[in-house]
């Protein structure tokens, strides 16, 4: 998935977009709320990871500007504030979560986990494509009984298209789901990645179908 993390203290945002790129996520990073804001406006992120306290705009302005413009994408604050009424406040502005600092980025990764899952409209952990079981928070997947060896990125694409069974997913959207920014994209890496899931799945009753022009279908058979 694509996630934005806006947060201002560089060492808890290296460890976050460590973590988050570590199980296999394309992650962007700003400091200053103001750029985030202009970022939003114009790249679609599944998840945004927002510091309350920040240079250029604060996190509860940009969260606010954010639902007034009908932006859905879930919204996970970190926060070293802890009174009870800033928490509703965040909540009621739109937040879907919150999360006081010190935190464990274990939790953070389970609350990033369930925010994404519960926009995906699924009620757990586990994507099922006919025998292909993905487990999100285990980062495996196997066919039946048996697990497949991927490496994260070819996870990260079989779980993209396993999660929209049937459904034509185009390759720029792959593409902006593996890579950030600062990361070298082109459709010839998605194209590579495609190339060995196919070869990793050739025995089992799973396709991934190229619609020329239009992108990729996973499907049972």
């Amino acid at each position: 998935m694509r996630i934005l993390v806006v947060e201002d203290t560089a060492d808890i945002a290296e460890a976050v977009v460590m973590r988050l790129e570590k199980i296999g996520h394309a992650v962007d990073w700003e400091q200053d709320g103001q750029t985030a804001a202009e970022l939003i406006a114009v790249q679609p992120y599944d998840l945004v990871i927002l510091d309350l306290t920040l240079p250029g705009q604060d996190g509860l302005a940009m969260l606010k500007g954010m639902r007034a413009r009908k932006v859905r994408t879930p919204v996970l604050v970190l926060t070293a504030r802890s009174h009870v009424d800033e928490r509703i406040g965040a909540l009621d502005l739109g937040a879907d979560d919150y999360l006081i600092k010190p935190f464990d980025y274990g939790e953070l990764e389970a609350r990033a986990r369930a925010l994404l899952r519960r926009s995906a409209g699924q009620s757990d952990n586990l994507i099922r494509v006919g025998p292909l079981v993905i487990d999100r928070a285990g980062r495996i997947a196997s066919i039946g009984e048996r697990p497949l060896n991927l490496t994260r990125r070819e996870l990260t694409v079989l779980e993209i298209l396993a999660a929209r069974p049937e459904r034509i997913v185009p390759k720029e959207e792959l593409v902006e789901q593996l890579f950030n920014f600062e990361q070298e994209a082109s459709p010839n890496a998605v194209e590579q990645f495609v190339a060995r899931l196919r070869r990793k799945l050739a025995d089992a009753p799973i396709e991934i179908r190229t619609l020329r022009g239009l992108g990729y279908q996973l499907a049972a058979l």
